[in-house]
């Protein structure tokens, strides 16, 4: 009876996807050819002259090709988990930077360093996925226990976990005089990313198929616990392979890349006004713009001071920043009218 349940909505979403969310539009390939600008852009983007060298299209394609397609993956690896992280807790202001899973990935990382003198990027990765999953399921545990489930309780809940997790890394690592990997961790950038040192990024396409498979199940954890049991979804399980799925995506741009506040947050609530919250028809949508996002803050951090490079974090921050008290902002105007 319940798999007879669970398929009879996946057909009716898959009818609706199909009918009603179809992603070949002519807006959805207007956005594709945006996005495959913004990615010329920045390949033809830098101060080495690949024209006028006789090394240059070797160079071109050990930077430039790799810090490109990084971008693309990196952006729509954060934009997709921001996505589930706000459609499993049914909240607009949650991605891994107002949940303490980057701070976690942090500590994952400072601690790896602590136990290997240096190690390689798979144990690297290996110790961010691990301390991002226990992160994520701390926080999905305090938030259980919170009563009071304002939109507002759940991000700062998860902002005092991230600046409590932050501290301890901060500590440890002035203590064993290693405070250059966390700051080297917080600058996120991506000008030390060339050919062989980004590849693990490609994993990430395996977490977004993943996603799409289990998408439908994923909307039902997005309607509460008693709604998707009652369904016959095993909530719990679900909820595990999700957090399981957020660790290894950011646990691999933490280790390849650093820290990058906010696109998760930017990305999700853009397309969640214009297309609402289905997750399957949604998923392209925010990939797609989480990549042109971060290569058009990656294009300005590169040429705003040109020859220089401000850290790509600095212009995702600033521009996160803003949008989130424009969420805030936004969310306490229909009380102000009750009131």
């Amino acid at each position: 009876m319940q798999k007879n349940i669970i398929a009879g909505i996946e057909r009716n979403s898959q009818s609706r996807f199909y009918n009603q969310n179809k992603i070949w539009t002519k807006p959805f390939i207007l956005a594709i050819i945006v996005v495959i600008g913004l990615g010329v852009i920045s390949l033809l983007t830098g101060v080495y002259d690949i024209r006028g060298q006789e090394d240059g299209m070797e160079m071109f394609f050990i930077t430039r090709v790799p810090r490109t397609v990084a971008l693309m993956l990196t952006g729509a690896a954060l934009a997709m988990t921001g996505l589930v992280m706000q459609l499993i807790t049914q909240n607009r202001l949650v991605e891994p930077t107002t949940t303490g899973t980057t701070e976690w990935a942090g500590l994952g990382l400072l601690c790896v360093y602590l136990l290997f003198p240096a190690p390689s990027l798979v144990l690297r990765m290996t110790g961010a996925i691990i301390f991002s999953f226990i992160g994520t399921m701390i926080f999905f545990l305090f938030i259980r226990r919170v009563r009071l489930r304002s939109s507002l309780i759940v991000p700062i809940i998860g902002l005092m976990l991230g600046a409590v997790i932050s501290a301890v890394s901060t500590f440890t690592s002035l203590f064993f005089q290693m405070s250059q990997v966390i700051e080297g961790w917080f600058v996120g950038s991506f000008s030390s990313v060339q050919a062989g040192r980004y590849e693990y990024l490609w994993i990430i396409v395996i977490v977004t198929i993943l996603i799409f498979i289990y998408a439908n199940r994923l909307t039902l954890a997005g309607l509460g616990e008693d709604t998707a049991t009652s369904l016959g979804v095993n909530y719990n399980t679900l909820i595990l392979m999700a957090n399981g799925l957020i660790a290894v995506a950011i646990g691999i741009v933490s280790a390849v890349i650093g820290n990058l506040p906010f696109l998760g947050l930017i990305v999700p609530n853009i397309v969640s006004m214009f297309r609402g919250d289905d997750l399957r028809s949604n998923l392209p949508w925010v990939c797609l713009i989480g990549m042109g996002t971060i290569t058009l803050c990656d294009i300005i951090s590169r040429t705003i001071i040109m020859p220089f490079e401000v850290p790509v974090s600095l212009i995702l921050g600033s521009v996160g920043s803003v949008v989130f008290i424009m969420i805030l902002l936004r969310q306490r105007k229909p009380r102000r009218r009750l009131g």
